[in-house]
C-alpha cells in the first residue's frame, strides 16, 4: 500500500504500519559478514560445539537458527499471532524534543515500550517459548538483569502454557520490586540471584555473602537448574545469534516506517547490555553499510560496566561458573561484577558475538557514559515527548541528544532514529534516586578488570 506524503509528511508524529505489515521472517545477517563468525567453543574441551553439546539447553528448532546462514528464516504462524498483540511499533518524530534542543536535526524513535511487558525482549521470549512448547519442554529456566527479560519470557511462558523460574540479578531485585510481581503475575517463580539453591549459587555467597549478583552469576543458576532437570530448558534473552535474529522485526518495520516518512537514516542509535535490542534494530541497515550507504551506527554502554570500549576482543566464558559456552566477544572477563548502576540491563561482562564481530571490524561505534548525564538526558525526554525511559534506554537518548546537538553547531539537518527499547514505570526508584542528587557515577577502576581479565583463558 503506498500513501502520498500528505499523509505521512514532516507534520505527522506518528507512523503505523497495519498488522498486515508485520514482518513475515526474520533477517540472519550471517550470510552477509565481513567475515564468518568465530564459532562457539565446548566449555571444557574448548573445541569448536556441535548440536549435541547444545541440546541440553535448547530445542533443536533454536540451535538450527543459532548456526543458520540462511538470509531469511520464516515466523511461525503461532508467533505472529501473538505479535499481533502489540506489534507493528510506532515510529515516533520527536518534534518536541527536537524544538527543545534547537536543533536542525530530525529525532525519530522507534518505540518497543508498547509491548505488554514494556520492552523489545517478547519479540524474542514468544519464538523462544513457541518452539520450546513444540519440543515438548515443560519448564524453562532463565536470568534477568533489571527484569524485562524475566518479565517478557513469563508473559511468554503464561500465554504457551510452560512454567517459567528465574534468577533474577539481586541487586535488581532489590531495587525493583514491582518488577518481580508482574513476572509473578503471570506466572512465574522468581529468586534473588546468587541463591543458596544451585551449587553456583552457594558458591558465589561462601566467598562474598553479600555479593549483589551480576548477569554471569544468574546464567551460571539457570543453566545448571536447566541440565539438571529432563523437563526443563534453558533461554537466554540476549547474546546468541538466534535472539538477535527474533529481534530484527524491529529494524525490518523501521525500514517500511522511514520509507513511508521518506527519509534515509544517516545515524542509528541503541543501547547494549547483550546486543539484542540493538541489533534486532541496526542489523537490516548494517547489510545497507556494508554495501556502501553512509550510515553511522553507535551503540551506548554504561561507564560502569564498558565492554565494548575497554574490553578486549577475544573469547571467554558465558558465565561466572565457566558451564556457558566461550565465544569470541569483547569482554570485561567473567567474574566481572559490576557496580550497582540502575541500569541493570546492561551490566553483563560481554556482548553479542555477531555485534561484537561488526565493532572489531569498525562497522559499528561504541560510547560509554556515565549515568548523572544519562538521566539527565532522560528527564529532559520525559519533559518534552512524555514517555518515561528506561535507564538502559536513556544511554542511547544521551549520545541522541549529543549528536543533535553537534548539528545546531554544524547546521547539519541529519536523521537520527533511536531504539527505544523500554519504558521506565519500573524504575522510578532511580529517577527518585537522580532526581534527589543521590546517583553516584561509577568508572570501573582499569586494575579491577584487569583482575578479571587474568582468569580468562588463552584462546585465539
Amino acid at each position: 500500500m503506498t500513501r502520498d506524503k500528505k499523509e505521512v509528511g514532516m507534520e505527522q508524529s506518528k507512523i503505523i504500519l497495519s498488522e498486515k505489515e508485520i514482518p513475515q521472517a526474520w533477517y540472519n545477517i550471517q550470510p552477509d559478514l565481513p567475515e564468518p563468525l568465530a564459532p562457539a567453543l565446548h566449555p571444557k574441551t574448548f573445541k569448536p560445539l556441535g548440536p549435541q553439546d547444545l541440546a541440553p539447553l535448547f530445542p533443536m528448532e533454536l540451535i538450527k537458527q543459532e548456526v543458520s546462514q540462511e538470509r531469511w528464516i520464516d515466523i511461525p504462524d503461532e508467533v505472529l499471532d501473538v505479535y499481533k498483540l502489540w506489534r507493528p511499533t510506532p515510529l515516533h518524530r520527536a518534534y518536541r524534543l527536537e524544538k527543545a534542543l534547537g536543533t536542525p536535526a530530525r529525532i525519530y524513535y522507534k518505540n518497543e515500550s508498547v509491548s505488554p511487558p514494556g520492552s523489545h525482549k517478547p519479540n524474542t521470549a514468544v519464538a523462544q517459548t513457541y518452539y520450546n512448547k513444540k519440543e515438548g519442554v515443560k519448564r524453562i529456566a532463565t536470568e534477568t538483569g533489571a527484569g524485562q527479560w524475566g518479565s517478557a519470557l513469563s508473559f511468554a511462558c503464561n500465554l504457551f502454557g510452560l512454567k517459567c523460574t528465574v534468577y533474577m540479578v539481586k541487586v535488581s531485585y532489590q531495587q525493583k520490586p514491582y518488577r518481580r510481581v508482574l513476572m509473578e503475575t503471570w506466572g512465574s517463580e522468581v529468586h534473588p540471584s546468587p541463591t543458596n539453591s544451585t551449587n553456583a549459587g552457594r558458591s558465589i555467597l561462601e566467598k562474598d555473602p553479600e555479593c549483589t549478583g551480576s548477569l554471569g552469576i544468574a546464567i551460571s543458576e539457570a543453566v545448571e537448574d536447566a541440565v539438571t532437570h529432563d523437563d526443563t530448558k534453558y533461554s537466554l534473552g540476549s547474546v546468541l545469534n538466534h535472539v538477535l535474529l527474533h529481534q530484527t522485526v524491529v529494524g525490518l518495520e523501521l525500514k517500511k516506517q522511514l520509507k513511508l516518512a521518506e527519509e534515509k537514516p544517516d545515524i542509528l542509535i541503541g543501547c547494549v547490555g547483550g546486543g539484542s535490542n540493538f541489533a534486532g534494530f541496526c542489523f537490516p541497515f548494517v547489510k545497507d553499510k556494508l554495501q556502501g550507504k553512509k550510515i553511522q551506527i553507535i551503540a551506548c554502554e554504561p561507564e560502569a560496566c564498558p565492554t565494548l570500549t575497554r574490553g578486549p576482543y577475544r573469547y571467554d566464558f558465558g558465565d561466572t561458573a565457566c558451564t556457558a559456552p566461550l565465544v569470541k566477544m569483547f569482554t570485561l572477563g567473567h567474574s566481572f561484577v559490576p557496580p550497582p548502576i540502575h541500569s541493570g540491563g546492561l551490566r553483563y561482562h560481554g556482548d553479542a558475538p555477531l555485534m561484537c564481530l561488526l565493532v572489531n571490524k569498525g562497522i559499528i561505534e561504541a560510547r560509554a557514559y556515565h549515568q548523572n548525564p544519562v538521566f539527565e538526558a532522560a528527564v529532559l525526554f520525559a519533559r518534552t515527548e512524555g514517555i518515561l525511559p528506561a535507564p538502559e534506554t536513556a544511554h542511547c537518548i544521551k549520545a541522541a541528544v549529543d549528536e543533535a546537538k553537534k548539528c545546531k553547531e554544524t547546521g547539519e539537518e541529519k536523521c537520527i532514529v533511536i531504539a527505544f527499547s523500554g519504558h521506565g514505570h519500573f524504575d522510578l526508584a532511580a529517577y527518585d534516586a537522580y532526581l534527589g542528587k543521590k546517583l553516584e557515577d561509577y568508572a570501573y577502576p582499569e586494575e579491577k578488570i584487569k583482575e578479571a581479565l587474568a582468569a580468562i583463558p588463552s584462546i585465539g
